[in-house]
This record gives structure tokens, C-alpha cells and sequence, in this order.
């Protein structure tokens, strides 16, 4: 039976509703994975679940090991992977709460790590990024999504930035010019590593606030903490719809 793993991102730590049958510390030729991998059923489906920010949400963004992370989802026999991604919303679409679907991302990251090509394959190694998310995986969340009554924005354009802090309000303007409608911390390179190891990824990004300059005042952590206290229960919602629907293509 196919296995889908699942990226947990801030406030998702883990999977209430996954039926877990075992757990799995990883080593891979990159290190060790941000936590042990989590093993289990999810909607009648196989499925593998791994905490980005590690057990007790303590790896900042600009530290997560994607390349271990991406590879031990490989290792172990996914072939599909949701990643889950708390993001700051920037277009007017982006409210608070808010399930989105993104279709394209622009990356503003430096200094991680961010592939697998590196001097060693002796010689240079390109994958197209035309479009980097798996177009058939992010047309089963979309399913899912109207199947389980969850308003959803069914795309957009994810603004991956560096972290661990927020935003300027100067910063959110230049990334609104430059056509992104959300920002997090931690979409690439995960996003990208997926597609050098052939993995079909999507993320459904949750609008934990809204942008600096967004709205009125300085971002609240507490609000974000709430906002995704009620975002999650819809992913969880939304994975158990997706998962027997994708299984089933």
C-alpha cells in the first residue's frame, strides 16, 4: 500500500488523529532527521509522520536538516508528501485562519544548505522548477478540502524568507511587488529537495496572522498560538479526507 508522509510545521507537532503502529530514528548520509519518525494509519491509509521543528517544537527554521528530513521520507517509502506550513498572509485573500493551496514559491533563503547536487556527483545536476509543487497531489487537497466543507484558497504564491525573526513592513511591501500572497520560514528548501528526489509534494499553508503592516499594530504570538490552535483542526480534517482520496488514483 502506498505510504504518504506528512511534514508537521509550527503547531502541528503531531497527529492526533493518526493511529500510530511505530516510531523510527533515522540516520541518513546528511545527518539526523529534525525527530524520529512516526509511523501509523491515517483515514485507512498508510502514513508517516515527521515534526520539522522537532519533537517539542525546538528547531528554528533557518536550522531544520531539510536534507535529512527529505531524505529519510524517501528512505522509508514515501512517495507522496503534505508538508504543513504555518504562514503570514500578505493579500487581501490571506485571512487569518485561511487553508491555502500554494502553486508557486519564491525563495529569499541564504546560507542553508539546499541540495543534494552538490561537487561530489562530478558533474552538474539541474531539475525543472517550473512548477514546484505536485500538481496532482495539490488537486486531491483541493478535492479534499470541498469534500470536507473546509474554505480553502486553492492557490498562490508562498514567500520562503530566512527567520527566525518576522518581517519588516518595508519587507512585506517588496514581497507583495514582487507577486508573493503569503510568507513563512520554512518552504524552501524543502520544496525543492522533494523534487531532486522525485517525491510528489504539496503543502497547505495555514494563515497564522496577518503580515507586518497588515493589520493594525505589532504581530502577536499569542494570536498566532490561537489562530493555529483552530487551523490545525482543519489540516487534520483535510488529511483525513486527502489521504483514501490519493490513495485511490
Amino acid at each position: 500500500m502506498q505510504l504518504v508522509a506528512i511534514i508537521g510545521g509550527s503547531g502541528l507537532t503531531n497527529l492526533k488523529n493518526l493511529e500510530i503502529t511505530r516510531r523510527e530514528v533515522l540516520r541518513t548520509p546528511f545527518g539526523e532527521p529534525s525527530a524520529p519518525l512516526i509511523f501509523g494509519h491515517l483515514g485507512g491509509q498508510n502514513a508517516v509522520f515527521l515534526a520539522r521543528h522537532g519533537h517539542g517544537h525546538t528547531i528554528p527554521p533557518h536550522d531544520v536538516n531539510y536534507r535529512a528530513n527529505i531524505w529519510a521520507l524517501k528512505e522509508v517509502g514515501a512517495s507522496h508528501v503534505i508538508a504543513v506550513n504555518a504562514v503570514g498572509g500578505i493579500t487581501p485573500a490571506m485571512t487569518s485562519g485561511s487553508l491555502i493551496f500554494p502553486d508557486q514559491i519564491i525563495d529569499y533563503t541564504y546560507g542553508r544548505v539546499h541540495t543534494y547536487f552538490g561537487i561530489e556527483q562530478k558533474s552538474v545536476t539541474h531539475i525543472d522548477f517550473t512548477f514546484p509543487y505536485c500538481e496532482d497531489l495539490r488537486q486531491v487537497l483541493v478535492a479534499a478540502a470541498q469534500r470536507a466543507r473546509l474554505a480553502a484558497v486553492e492557490q498562490g504564491t508562498y514567500a520562503a524568507t530566512q527567520g527566525p525573526r518576522f518581517e519588516t513592513i518595508a519587507e512585506i511591501r517588496r514581497l507583495e511587488h514582487d507577486g508573493a500572497d503569503m510568507v513563512g520560514m520554512t518552504g524552501m528548501p524543502e520544496t525543492s529537495l522533494a523534487r531532486e528526489l522525485g517525491l510528489c509534494y504539496a503543502c497547505i499553508a495555514v494563515v497564522a496572522n496577518p503580515a507586518a503592516g497588515k493589520a493594525a499594530g505589532v504581530i502577536s504570538l499569542k494570536e498566532i498560538e490561537r489562530t493555529l490552535e483552530s487551523g490545525m483542526d482543519k489540516v487534520r480534517s483535510l488529511l483525513e479526507q486527502a489521504l483514501p482520496m490519493l490513495v485511490s488514483r
